[in-house]
């Protein structure tokens, strides 16, 4: 296997549940962005949590396409039912265990049951390198997560700020992003990619937490994957 790049040393900083960079990262976006500086003390203690588990991270990211937060949230609680796994962690062999007519009943269209039986394999043949990702950079893991049906950049940088806890994450893929920049920055005026990479320029290297924020100034609830 060809070497893998190293992340950057703040990239591969986390702890179990919450990143430890946090609080240096609302430090460092209070002072460079002045809508960040009013806006990140409006959600007092909330921090980024990751559930711990990669497979159902990205089980639960392909469920949750193109449909809302509480219909994902229905979706996955029937489908972990009927997998017969806890809803925090299913495991990729008893999700390929399935029958698709069984997933459908859950409310899943056929193609992500296609997805995620696709995405169950990869786990469970060992075709994604779990153990190395904390020391492969972003760019390198998403390579590895676009090549898995169903999950395209968006979906793999999800993953990144959700279950890697990478500090440096801008989605500029996330309608929710681009948004919340249009809101906050440009008085509801519509932004592109290229004016919202502009505004991204000053929370290097903490974009993570800075489109955290921003989500949540649409969405006080945080949302989990």
């Amino acid at each position: 296997m060809a070497k893998l790049p190293a992340p950057s040393p703040v990239a591969a900083t986390m702890c179990a549940g919450t990143p430890e960079y946090w609080d240096d990262a609302c430090k460092h976006l209070s002072r460079r962005d002045r809508v960040l500086k009013k806006l990140i003390p409006r959600f007092g203690e909330a921090r980024l949590r990751s559930r711990g588990d990669a497979f159902t991270t990205l089980a639960r990211s392909i469920v949750g396409q193109q449909i809302s937060v509480k219909a994902a949230q229905s979706v996955w609680d029937r489908f972990a039912a009927v997998v017969g796994g806890p809803a925090t962690q299913l495991p990729p062999l008893q999700v390929q265990a399935v029958p698709v007519p069984r997933m459908r009943e859950a409310g899943l269209s056929a193609r992500k049951c296609e997805y995620l039986l696709d995405l169950a394999r990869h786990f469970s043949e060992s075709r994604v390198h779990v153990g190395q990702w904390q020391a492969m950079d972003d760019e390198a893991i998403i390579g590895e997560l676009v090549a898995i049906r169903g999950i395209g950049r968006w979906t793999a940088e999800m993953f990144l700020i959700f279950h890697l806890m990478r500090p440096n994450v801008m989605p500029l893929d996330d309608l929710g992003l681009l948004k919340g920049i249009s809101l906050n920055y440009f008085s509801g005026e519509p932004v592109s990619r290229a004016e919202a990479r502009e505004v991204g320029e000053a929370w290097a290297p903490f974009r993570s937490v800075a489109t955290w924020y921003i989500w949540r100034s649409l969405d006080p609830l945080p949302v989990e994957y």
